[in-house]
């Protein structure tokens, strides 16, 4: 389970690694969102770095706090890092500063183990992408797996709660993508497959 923020403590952090184009930003700022109507008064979500575009590497983050987040800075000891697509792993800094106790959650039909990632956290996998083109969450030819991938970090971290998800999904999305939505959030959560560091 998730430490949890409290007063007097560094927020929340999390970092959210994607390409441009697959909603990373889109994902951080649901979650902020949600942990907003869980009762965390302090939330923020933004890009980590640079313009997005299609395809390339981006970087967003999502802060959590009881109190009023005022740090503006990059994320450089995360609790959790969402990898969106899992061929960014082969890059240093996606999981740079994760510690013992985060989460690491990736986009991957693989089991943790065999991702063959050295790290002393836990990791939660769960194939987004296979559940997304199943569901036709599709745009231009692009796998959609933002939304999808929240089930996974539902599931591993226990941040947030499904109830607030759904609240932010119906909020933001038109009457005809929530019930897509919400059923890849569910399936996603469902298959993921979670290993604790030991």
């Amino acid at each position: 389970m998730a430490n949890k923020p409290s007063a007097n403590t560094r927020p929340y952090e999390i970092r959210w690694h994607g390409r441009g184009g697959q909603g990373a930003i889109t994902a951080a700022k649901i979650v902020a969102e949600a942990a907003y109507i869980k009762g965390y008064r302090g939330v923020t979500a933004a890009p980590s770095f640079g313009a997005e575009r299609r395809g390339v590497p981006v970087s967003a983050l999502t802060r959590i706090s009881t109190d009023p987040v005022r740090v503006v800075s990059q994320v450089e000891k995360p609790n959790v890092v969402v990898v969106l697509d899992h061929t960014l792993l082969k890059y240093q800094e996606v999981t740079a500063g994760l510690g013992r106790k985060g989460w690491l959650v990736v986009n991957s039909w693989q089991h943790p183990k065999e991702l063959n990632i050295k790290g002393d956290f836990n990791i939660a996998t769960a194939d987004a992408t296979r559940v997304c083109r199943e569901l036709g969450l599709t745009v231009a030819g692009l796998t959609l797996a933002n939304t999808a991938i929240l089930g996974a970090f539902v599931r591993a971290t226990k941040m947030v709660d499904m109830a607030s998800i759904e609240k932010v999904i119906r909020e933001r999305f038109s009457n005809d993508a929530v019930d897509v939505n919400l059923t890849a959030i569910m399936k996603t959560y469902k298959i993921t497959k979670l290993e604790k560091a030991r």
